[in-house]
């Protein structure tokens, strides 16, 4: 259960994170589709740093929801922790002035 809080606690961190900016739309969820029309509504270019950081966290968690029945295995750990620098990084792309 603890590996899925901290998914879920990943994923809205992102998210608050994400829309801790103005955008005309909320980046709703981390699903690929969602993350397709938060650049389509926001006119984001597909190829921008942060559009391509958004959309590598949500592969990774979506990878980890998948894992998240089995033991945590270092393969798992290192995921998370990528996850981790993925979000921090996304929190820098969002500082700079856009």
């Amino acid at each position: 259960m603890s590996e899925f809080n901290n998914r879920i606690s990943a994923q809205r961190k992102i998210l608050y994170m994400v829309n801790s900016r103005a955008w005309q739309e909320e980046l709703f969820s981390l699903a690929s589709k969602a993350i397709d029309r938060w650049l389509i509504k926001n006119q984001l270019d597909s190829t921008c740093r942060l559009a391509v950081l958004v959309r590598e966290a949500g592969a990774k968690l979506f990878f980890l929801a998948n894992k998240s029945q089995e033991q945590v295995t270092e393969d798992y750990a290192m995921l998370v922790s990528e996850v981790a620098a993925l979000s921090e990084a996304i929190q820098r792309e969002l500082k700079c002035p856009s």
